[in-house]
């Protein structure tokens, strides 16, 4: 009889590790999946202006989504994402009315980003908030505020032309194929590239996952938390107002209304691309691969000429099937270990 069942747990766990294999590489497959479903009912979707439409739309929710990543990976959500780009471009036009430097209306759409993200960080760390959720949610209203009564409500018209350039302009190749890559796709390839580094090169990273995981083996450890924590919503702040400037770039002057519900697509993107959460949990090109989802998702219904309010039943619905992935993958990797120690035994 042990001779018997000894074949069948090793099936069983073979099973196992190749469920969860395919439960962690579901984020990529489902887009993969996507893209080929939507190539072969539209012809349009593979032209390369609809590709650099799809990389110029994504670009601010990939930027958003990597600032996002860092939160939840430490249980932590940062819902003023949104309002942190309204404000940031709308400062930044004011500024331009009053000088004509580059350096210094950049330096100002992203500082007011690093701002909002270091009161987020400081107030939910030594403020002692029971959960970040509360601290972002005010600042969701405050931030939204403040970039109204500093518009007026309407559009501050002109940002400088290289902000024009990184937000809305593409490639000049001189009649390449290339043309149609939006010059915002190296933005996030950068901010994804410094993501990276810091979550896998560097010793801050492994105390993020940690602060994610247990923040209290973590304290133990002697894991400076508090300044983590505060620091995580600062690079989230620092996504935002590079979000902001690609905004700005884009409709040449900054919004009070911009980024709305951007905060929900940098969270659903998170979520689709495997995080949880329950923090611990998530990484840089899963993020990308979940806003990029979002992104095809829209482009797709866009040339299918659905109706708006239907995308964000989509989104909603495709969020729904993550979350419930993400049960299914933790109930079979508690599977995987169960069989782990038997085989040990």
């Amino acid at each position: 009889m042990a001779a018997e069942r000894g074949p069948l747990r090793l099936d069983r766990y073979r099973l196992l590790q190749l469920a969860l294999l395919a439960m962690r590489a579901g984020p990529a497959l489902i887009l993969l999946l996507l893209i080929i479903i939507v190539s072969l009912t539209t012809p349009v979707f593979f032209t390369g202006r609809n590709i650099g439409n799809v990389f110029s739309q994504t670009s601010v929710i990939a930027l958003l989504a990597l600032g996002q990543l860092l939160v939840i990976i430490t249980r932590g959500i940062d819902l003023s994402v949104g309002s942190t780009i309204a404000l940031s471009g709308v400062l930044g036009a004011i500024v331009y009315g009053h000088t004509s430097s580059s350096v210094v209306v950049i330096t100002v759409i992203i500082g007011t980003g690093v701002a909002v993200g270091l009161v987020n960080g400081l107030v939910f760390v030594y403020g002692r908030v029971p959960h970040a959720f509360i601290v972002t949610l005010a600042t969701l209203s405050i931030v939204r505020g403040m970039a109204l009564w500093a518009g007026n409500g309407t559009l501050v018209f002109g940002v400088p032309a290289s902000i024009q350039t990184i937000g809305g302009s593409t490639l000049s190749t001189g009649g390449s194929t290339l043309d149609w890559i939006p010059y915002s796709i190296f933005v996030v390839a950068a901010l994804a590239l410094a993501c990276l580094l810091l979550t896998t090169r560097m010793v801050w990273g492994r105390w993020l996952y940690m602060v994610g995981g247990n923040p209290e083996a973590a304290r133990r450890a002697g894991v400076p938390t508090r300044r983590v924590l505060v620091t995580v919503y600062a690079l989230s702040g620092l996504a935002a107002g590079i979000a902001g400037l690609i905004t700005a770039g884009l409709i040449n002057g900054g919004s009070p209304t911009a980024g709305d519900l951007s905060e929900l697509d940098s969270i659903a993107a998170v979520i689709i691309g495997g995080a949880a959460f329950a923090g611990g949990r998530g990484n840089v090109g899963n993020a990308l691969v979940g806003a990029f989802t979002i992104g095809v998702i829209r482009n797709a219904l866009n040339l299918h000429n659905v109706d708006p309010f239907y995308q964000l039943m989509a989104i909603g619905i495709v969020v729904l099937l993550a979350v419930e992935a993400d049960v299914i993958r933790g109930h079979i990797e508690g599977r995987v270990r169960v069989a782990q120690a038997v085989r040990q035994a």
